[in-house]
């Protein structure tokens, strides 16, 4: 089956329409997975004066209730079936569950003709992220469907992007990114007696539930790739390794290199086991004219001689919900589901290469 042309899908609607009985009212939203990520979501989205957490969806009774804490405020109804919450009368709903259900559930969402937030990325697979586009184009034009790549409603990263489409570095002539991280992975293993109960409570550490972390996490780097370069790479070549995961199936350090079309190569490294004085996120744009750097606490603007610096006021993840919320309200609404599940495939492409020990290529992964 052959990968959709890529796109961006904006619908713009009279906000009447979209917000109907909201108009006068709170956004009414719903989480569905209540772990640490959904449950910081929520406490963001909760402390906005134009929405509040009004359902809450998990398995588990522990993740219930400190998600309860976490967001501070009213009494959420409680359900054990996401179904259940999507029956309900929430206008949002907020997926947070371990990537292997974002497909699934999103698909139901949007049958629910819900706003939707889903975390990134799209899915654990290829026939996932494929699921995510085709539940995209079934959407309804109506209803916001939003992905977790914060970085791109973050100032910080909106204006770097600006300045490259100024001209201001000029020809981005390569580029570099890197999520040198740590700690994540090596904290104690949760037990249960069940073993399919062990495994969902250990998601993050199989591949066929997180994606393994260069999709689970990198596809951040890659979602920002896939925008400043606006385009898909061509093929990929790397390595990747375990050091310390060796009762996992997911890796902890890897390293690749990307070439997208105009001959631009990018150079990418990741690990999860990184001391704490090297690590550092981000991304690196060299241009005929200067130089770009991008992360989450500032973005460097150089055009020759004269840099200057973008610092972020706050988590940019409150800018992508503060984004969210506003769109549902205005009626400028958007669908990035394919956008979402191409820079997501970045990622599976590198994990292709990292497998097999073999140069991967997009067009013998996915299609022309």
């Amino acid at each position: 089956m052959a990968i959709p042309s890529r796109r961006e899908l904006f619908f713009i609607v009279p906000p009447a329409v979209v917000r109907g009985s909201q108009a006068n009212s709170k956004i009414s939203v719903g989480l569905i997975g209540s772990g640490d990520r959904g449950s910081f979501d929520a406490s963001i989205v909760n402390a906005d004066p134009r929405a509040r957490v009004t359902a809450l969806c998990d398995l588990f009774d522990d993740q219930i209730e400190r998600a309860i804490q976490r967001i501070k405020g009213g009494k959420p109804a409680v359900y054990k079936d996401f179904q259940r919450l999507l029956a309900s009368d929430v206008d949002a709903v907020i997926i947070a569950t371990p990537v292997f259900e974002h497909p699934r559930m999103l698909e139901a969402a949007v049958a629910a003709r819900k706003h939707v937030y889903c975390e990134k990325p799209a899915g654990a697979d290829t026939a996932g992220c494929r699921r995510v586009i085709a539940a995209g184009r079934r959407a309804d034009p109506r209803k916001c469907l939003s992905f977790g790549f914060q970085q791109r409603y973050g100032p910080v990263y909106k204006e770097a992007f600006q300045a490259l489409q100024s001209g201001e570095i000029g020809e981005i002539t390569h580029a570099r990114a890197y999520w040198l991280g740590g700690g994540l992975g090596q904290e104690p293993r949760t037990h249960d007696p069940d073993p399919k109960i062990a495994k969902l409570r250990n998601w993050y550490a199989y591949k066929d539930y997180s994606g393994d972390f260069i999709v689970e996490q990198d596809c951040h780097n890659f979602d920002d790739l896939h925008w400043f370069l606006n385009a898909l790479p061509i093929r990929v070549t790397g390595y990747g390794g375990r050091k310390f995961r060796l009762d996992q199936e997911i890796l902890d350090h890897l390293s690749l290199t990307f070439e997208f079309p105009n001959g631009i190569h990018v150079a990418y490294e990741a690990a999860q086991i990184t001391p704490p004085d090297l690590r550092r996120v981000g991304e690196e744009y060299a241009g005929s004219k200067g130089s770009i750097t991008t992360s989450r606490k500032k973005s460097v603007i150089s055009p020759g001689s004269a840099p200057r610096t973008v610092e972020a006021r706050r988590d940019i993840t409150i800018d992508a919900f503060e984004a969210f919320i506003g769109r549902i309200l205005s009626g400028d609404v958007e669908n990035v589901a394919e956008r979402s599940a191409l820079s997501s495939m970045i990622a599976l492409l590198g994990r292709a290469a990292l497998y097999t020990g073999r140069e991967a290529t997009w067009k013998g992964e996915f299609g022309s």
